[in-house]
C-alpha cells in the first residue's frame, strides 16, 4: 500500500524541518513532497503531523513512524549495497575508520597484503579518534572500523590491546623533580591531549592540567613532546624507537603512570558486507595475531 517514496518523504520532511527543504533534499517539487506525505497518512488512516502555532509538529503516532520508516530505509539502503557489491564482485573501494593509536605499521601490512590479492580495489583511510570512529560506522563512511568500543548496534571482535604511557622528554621538569610527580606537578605543566574527530566530545582528561595544548593528530602531539613543550599520553608501540634511544622517558608516577586500551575490528553492516571487506577484516586480524604471536603477547 505505502510506497518507500512517501516513507523516505515522510522521514526528509522530519529531518530537514520542512517541505520545502525536504523536496530540495529529494529533488522533488514541494508540492509531490506534500502529496505524498498526505497520501501515506490517507492510507494508514493516521495523522503524522499537527499544527501548533505556525509550525506542524509530530504526533505520538507520527513519531513512531518515523522510528520505523528510518528502520525500513535503512534496510532497504543496506539491502541495495549488498546487490551492487554482489553483483559486481570485490567491492571497488572499501572505507576504513582507523583509530590513530592502532599501530600504523600493522595496518600497512594489511593493506600491503590486500593489496597483492585485490591490486583493484581501492582503500579509503580514515584516520579517527573516538567518536569520530563511531560517527564514521553510524553514518555508513566506512565498512570496517578499528575502534576503541563497539557501538550499540554494531558488531565487532577484540583485536588489539595496547599499552599507553604517560610521557614526557628525558630532560623535562616533571624528570627533574627527584621524586615521583604528583598530581599537583602535572597540573603544574604542560600537557598535550588529542582532539576527537567526532563532533561530540565523549571523553574527558583525569588531569585536566592549567595549561594544555589540544591538537588533531597524535603525530603533533608526539613533535610537541620531543621538543620538550610538554607530557602526553602515546601508546607504547608508537614511542619504542624514543623511549629504547633514551629521548622520551615514562614519568614515574607511583599508580596511574600506565593505562590499557582494548581496540575492536567493527562491520558497519556485518551481513551486507562485501567479500573484500570480509577479506580485509580477515588480513587485519591474522597480522595483528602474527605479531603478537611473535612478542609472546595476546592480541585480543
Amino acid at each position: 500500500m505505502i510506497t518507500l517514496e512517501q516513507w523516505r518523504a515522510l522521514v526528509s520532511v522530519v529531518d530537514s524541518g520542512g517541505y520545502a527543504r525536504a523536496a530540495e533534499k529529494l529533488n522533488k517539487t514541494q508540492s509531490s513532497v506534500t502529496y505524498a506525505v498526505q497520501k501515506l497518512e490517507s492510507l494508514l488512516g493516521v495523522k503524522a503531523f499537527e499544527i501548533s502555532g505556525r509550525k506542524a509538529r509530530l504526533t505520538p503516532v507520527g513519531e513512531l513512524l518515523v522510528r520505523r520508516a528510518r528502520g525500513l530505509l535503512d534496510e532497504v539502503a543496506a539491502i541495495e549495497r549488498s546487490a551492487r557489491r554482489l553483483s559486481a564482485g570485490w567491492e571497488a573501494e572499501i572505507g576504513l575508520a582507523a583509530e590513530i593509536v592502532f599501530p600504523r605499521w600493522l595496518l600497512f601490512q594489511a593493506l600491503e597484503r590486500f593489496g597483492a590479492e585485490s591490486p583493484h580495489t581501492r582503500i579509503e583511510v580514515i584516520e579517527s579518534v573516538l567518536g569520530g570512529t563511531q560517527e564514521a560506522l553510524a553514518r555508513r563512511e566506512v565498512d570496517l572500523a578499528v575502534s576503541g568500543m563497539v557501538p550499540p548496534g554494531f558488531v565487532g571482535d577484540p583485536l588489539l590491546r595496547l599499552r599507553f604511557l604517560l610521557v614526557a622528554r628525558a630532560d623535562h621538569a616533571l624528570h627533574r623533580l627527584g621524586r615521583e610527580p604528583t598530581l599537583r606537578d602535572l597540573r603544574a605543566e604542560r600537557q598535550l591531549v588529542v582532539r576527537e574527530s567526532g563532533t561530540r566530545r565523549t571523553t574527558q582528561t583525569w588531569i585536566e592540567a592549567d595549561q594544555r595544548w589540544t591538537v588533531s593528530h597524535m603525530a603533533t602531539s608526539l613533535e610537541a613532546v620531543r621538543a620538550g613543550y610538554g607530557y602526553a599520553w602515546f601508546p607504547q608501540e608508537m614511542i619504542r624507537a624514543e623511549l629504547a634511544a633514551g629521548s622520551l622517558k615514562a614519568l614515574p608516577l607511583r599508580e596511574g603512570g600506565e593505562r590499557y586500551a582494548q581496540l575492536y575490528l567493527v562491520y558497519a553492516d556485518r551481513d551486507g558486507a562485501g567479500p573484500g571487506a570480509l577479506r580485509l577484516a580477515d588480513i587485519l586480524r591474522e597480522t595483528v595475531r602474527a605479531e603478537c604471536v611473535s612478542r609472546g603477547e595476546a592480541s585480543g
